[in-house]
């Protein structure tokens, strides 16, 4: 079901601040995008065949505003490439692994998403996306 990783995503506070660092060991931001219904301004680095999505809160009711408020900066998630992701809801759910999305939703780059909750995983939060062609 998960074809690869395709990004891991860190919290940071400031995104002009955090991207000085990467570009200091060499990596550039190669896309970035504003996601409303994440409530966050995202910016992409390309690391082999996966990335690292940098993401800043645009709102105090953020997702990622309340994770950094209660666990400061850092990994928030991993994602992982799936060919269908309802499929894959659909598959964890009937196993028994609690979710925090039963539907997708859109997120950055046109991808459709979901999320499993950490209990599930070992508590790692972990991302299931769909590249947008699919849909």
């Amino acid at each position: 079901m998960l074809k690869k990783i395709d990004h891991i995503g860190i919290a940071v506070k400031n995104l002009d601040n955090s991207l000085k660092i990467y570009k200091t060991i060499g990596v550039k931001p190669y896309h970035f995008e504003e996601v409303e219904s994440q409530k966050v301004k995202t910016a992409f680095i390309k690391v082999g065949e996966s990335n690292i999505e940098l993401l800043e809160p645009t709102s105090e009711e953020s997702p990622i505003a309340k994770f950094i408020e209660k666990k400061g900066e850092g990994i928030h998630h991993i994602a992982y490439l799936v060919d269908d992701v309802q499929l894959a809801i659909d598959t964890l759910k009937n196993a028994g692994f609690k979710l925090i999305d039963e539907t997708p939703k859109p997120g950055a780059h046109g991808k459709l998403i979901a999320f499993v909750h950490p209990k599930s995983t070992n508590g790692v939060l972990t991302e299931l996306c769909q590249h947008a062609e699919k849909h």
